[in-house]
């Protein structure tokens, strides 16, 4: 293997549900690299074992070049974004500023001042939006259009570092389809019904769940398979062709309906179920689910993790959170 490996490595976004993730896989498996963890929240200045905090708001580009001049990463993850599409949907204006802008102010800065760092950009299968009416496991090949602002950021940030890689910017782009496990927030559907679980077993809500579209049909991974990935792909960097694109997909599309009923079958408490038209999402994709062929043959991936595992895990860590309002 010819990958030169992470000395300084950089997460955005790091103290996010993926990013805490990542930071404790990168910490296990590249022990001797030094990891800034990069965030708004972040204690700037703390350190501890190998990690050091800094904070950084993506959105403010004089910000973002002076941490690129001052610490010189080797290698990105960039994480930071406005994660759930129902936050973009309320707030159009953060979604571009943070999800584009943010990564344009990070993408300039490591072109201008840290050249040889080597940036994996994570974007979202958002990006393919009605390409999944083709009802088929979308490939990178698949046209992006998105149909929400979430997934249009997104995509807008995807295409301006593949036009950046072609100018000498070492980028990879990573599509990592829907994933959950402990730590996610109720923003997103297989959390937000594990919280309601927890609440009702705690007598802290009236018996009854509050659902979305429970047809929808997604692509679900659990996260710890997701940054092995992004995990594999810093080790091979720089044996893929520069400005690839990978998607991290199971293949297997499951109906929330399912995810719900699963969890449901975690309790003993007497659940009813009630759809909430305010969880309703405008432009759903009824079925969308991807084609990792890609990353089984760059990065040797497949998921490990098995999904009624990741349920379980899920559920338990609501279970473990102290009482009060989710």
């Amino acid at each position: 293997m010819t990958s030169s490996l992470p000395a300084r490595l950089l997460v955005t976004g790091a103290t996010g549900f993926v990013g805490r993730h990542l930071v404790d896989a990168l910490a296990e498996r590249l022990p001797e690299s030094e990891i800034l963890l990069a965030d708004r929240q972040s204690d700037a200045g703390r350190s501890e074992a190998g990690r050091r905090f800094v904070r950084l708001d993506v959105s403010d580009a004089d910000q973002v070049e002076r941490l690129i001049r001052a610490e010189q990463p080797t290698h990105i993850v960039h994480l930071a974004a406005l994660a759930a599409v129902t936050a973009a949907n309320a707030d159009q204006r953060l979604a571009w500023t943070v999800n584009f802008g943010g990564t344009q102010n990070l993408a300039l800065a490591v072109s201008a001042f840290a050249p040889e760092c080597r940036l994996l950009y994570c974007s979202s299968a958002e990006v393919y939006g009605a390409s999944f009416k083709s009802g088929q496991p979308l490939d990178e090949t698949a046209l992006l259009d998105p149909v929400n602002p979430y997934g249009a950021a997104k995509a807008a940030a995807d295409i301006m570092l593949g036009q950046m890689a072609r100018s000498g910017l070492r980028v990879l782009r990573l599509r990592p389809f829907n994933h959950t496990g402990p730590g996610q927030t109720p923003h997103f559907a297989i959390p937000a019904f594990a919280s309601q679980i927890a609440s009702i077993e705690r007598g802290e809500q009236e018996p009854v769940i509050r659902v979305g579209d429970l047809s929808s049909k997604r692509d679900f991974l659990d996260v710890r398979d997701v940054v092995d990935a992004y995990v594999r792909a810093l080790l091979r960097f720089d044996d893929l062709p520069n400005g690839a694109v990978i998607n991290i997909a199971s293949g297997v599309a499951r109906p929330l309906q399912a995810a719900l009923d699963q969890l449901l079958s975690l309790t003993s408490s007497k659940i009813e179920v009630m759809v909430d038209p305010q969880r309703l999402r405008p432009n759903d994709t009824p079925v969308a689910f991807g084609n990792a062929a890609r990353a089984a043959e760059w990065l040797d991936w497949r998921p490990a993790h098995a999904w009624p595992d990741t349920i379980a895990s899920v559920l338990d860590y609501w279970r473990r959170q102290a009482p009060g309002p989710n």
